[in-house]
């Protein structure tokens, strides 16, 4: 069995282990995912697939896919027991995700495709979500989205940048204020709290509603 390679992720790549809105998986070439959990006992695997693009899910991929799975299985690997994915998260503190407590994250990559694991040592939960993707097309996404959301006036006169996956404050014309997480999907188009927009819509519809838009963390460019 071949022994995989697997290294933390990045902070930028950790989101790609939760659930994206349909744009965003079809830009990234999201295949599905694996949820596993490991009994009471922690000495289990039990587990269901979630498809998303079943086109993508060739034979090869299948195949690649339970050979990752089943060596990271085995005596000595981290998804042997909880016992052992427990010793990998906690002597691993680079694998931690700032922003979403108790959870670690690794990367296994193959030629084709990326296996993102979100790992949780807890009893009681779901201790693995492994998001398989088109390798090529996820990074491709992730070199883009380093660009940042653009955020303009009407006339196209760029106002500020955020980084993919921060947040904005927006203030209502009666002073009602609300955050929103925005993400990218490329230089023309954003998500702003899981809607898509053309980044002139968005800007004509802030300033038509009387609302102000302000960066919670932006770029400084």
């Amino acid at each position: 069995m071949v022994e995989y390679e697997k290294r933390a992720m990045t902070e930028e790549e950790d989101k790609y282990t939760f659930s994206q809105s349909s744009q965003i998986s079809a830009q990234t070439g999201l295949i599905g995912y694996l949820r596993a959990d490991m009994d009471t006992d922690g000495n289990g695997f039990f587990f269901n697939w979630f498809d998303w693009r079943k086109d993508l899910k060739t034979q090869e991929f299948k195949d690649e896919f339970d050979d990752v799975i089943n060596s990271l299985r085995e005596e000595g690997d981290i998804l042997h027991n909880r016992s052992a994915l427990a010793k990998y998260c906690y002597s691993t503190p680079q694998a931690r995700m700032n922003t979403e407590q108790g959870y670690y994250g690794i990367r296994v990559d193959t030629e084709k495709h990326a296996y993102l694991m979100r790992l949780n040592p807890n009893k009681g939960e779901y201790n693995l979500y492994c998001y398989c993707y088109r390798r090529d097309w996820l990074d491709d996404h992730i070199r883009q989205a380093r660009r940042g959301i653009r955020f303009i006036t009407p006339t196209y006169e760029e106002k500020f940048r955020i980084a993919d996956g921060e947040k904005i404050r927006i203030t209502l014309a009666d002073g009602e204020q609300f955050e929103r997480v925005c993400r990218y999907i490329d230089d023309y188009h954003l998500e702003v709290g899981g809607l898509c927009y053309h980044v002139g819509d968005f800007a004509q519809r802030m300033e038509d509603n009387g609302s102000k838009v302000v960066p919670l963390m932006g770029m400084g460019i």
